[in-house]
């Protein structure tokens, strides 16, 4: 079974946006990655980015089933799979057990499949597409510029075509489309 080889981030949504960034820059010293008025990413060490901030003043998501309003907090934790036929494998063994992502997005940095535990905790299980220099490079691209969310994917048609041969490099490549919606019944992803 495939394990995650590293834990990846932590997204907070926050309704004091600004409060938030200037805090966890003056602790830990983090550096903006990428910033908007929506979404920040902030990093401290060799990773890309260890804390995402998304600003529920602007989003202002619909509630989540069963929840409530979103509140501020953590929104997901984020792991990391050393390989796109190890996070197949997983999906494929989670999905026989029936447990399906509720997001399967490419969100150009990462191929992520997310996932909601019994108690609605969020989890973002995921496969780095560049090394972080590259993911730090492409997070300053237009690209991302214009769409930092990513494009829906079809985890049944990238688990057949990695099961057919597809190489890693073809299985993380960005596929082309339209900015993802970001389910609106789970709040900010």
């Amino acid at each position: 079974m495939a394990v995650p080889i590293k834990f990846s981030h932590v997204l907070f949504q926050t309704r004091r946006y600004e409060e938030m960034l200037a805090w966890y820059q003056n602790v830990f010293e983090a550096v903006v990655v990428h910033g908007d008025a929506v979404l920040s990413f902030l990093r401290y060490d060799e990773e890309y980015h260890r804390f995402a901030f998304a600003n529920l003043e602007v989003l202002q998501p619909e509630p989540i089933q069963g929840a409530g309003k979103a509140e501020s907090g953590v929104n997901h934790l984020s792991y990391t799979y050393a390989s796109a036929g190890d996070l197949l494998d997983l999906y494929a063994r989670l999905r026989d057990l029936g447990i399906t992502p509720y997001w399967p997005v490419h969100h150009g940095v990462t191929l992520s499949f997310y996932y909601m535990d019994p108690d609605g905790n969020r989890i973002e299980l995921q496969v780095d597409c560049f090394d972080s220099e590259g993911s730090i490079a492409f997070m300053k691209s237009d690209v991302f510029a214009r769409n930092p969310i990513g494009v829906g994917v079809d985890p049944e048609a990238l688990l057949q075509r990695y099961r057919h041969g597809a190489s890693h490099e073809e299985l993380i490549a960005r596929p082309e489309g339209a900015i993802s919606n970001i389910p609106e019944a789970h709040g900010v992803t």
